[in-house]
């Protein structure tokens, strides 16, 4: 499983206009599930995520996470981070998960970060064209990849 996270002042998702989900402070989580991922990779991913100290503490030190500050996230369903670009001109996206699969991981992901805390959990709508707009914060940008993390 895969997650760019970006810090933001706001952010929002929109679907042929209208606002599906929307946040002030907190992270922008783009999410790819990858073929062979689990319970476990969604599970472990969200709590990472959730408990992660990139929000700055009162002398500007990256020491406070999303739960401390209190912030949303907002998860957007994103199976082009499982891109391989590594031969040809054209990415391959044959290493993301069927969309049953993934959409059940992006599901249990969202469940999972606010199960370990987070409060406000707002979404797009898996496999919708989206339009996704942020105030990166910082800009902070981090990427997670279980199969590194995990080290599988």
């Amino acid at each position: 499983m895969k997650a760019v996270l970006q810090r933001v002042k706001s952010a929002k998702v929109a679907i042929a206009g209208e606002t599906v989900g929307e946040i002030g402070q907190g992270l922008a989580i783009l999410l790819g599930v990858v073929d062979g991922d689990g319970v476990d990779e969604a599970d472990f991913l969200a709590e990472k995520t959730a408990n992660l100290r990139i929000f700055e503490d009162e002398n500007g030190k990256l020491n406070r996470s999303l739960l401390d500050i209190g912030g949303g996230m907002l998860v957007v369903s994103n199976f082009t981070l499982c891109a391989d670009a590594r031969h040809g001109r054209r990415p391959s996206f044959t290493n993301a998960a069927r969309p049953e699969t993934a959409n059940s991981l992006y599901e249990r992901f969202v469940a999972a970060a606010k199960d370990a805390g987070a409060g406000l959990v707002q979404t797009g709508s898996f496999g919708a064209d989206m339009l996704v707009s942020i105030e990166n914060d910082g800009p902070v940008t981090i990427i997670l990849d279980t199969n590194e993390i995990m080290k599988k």
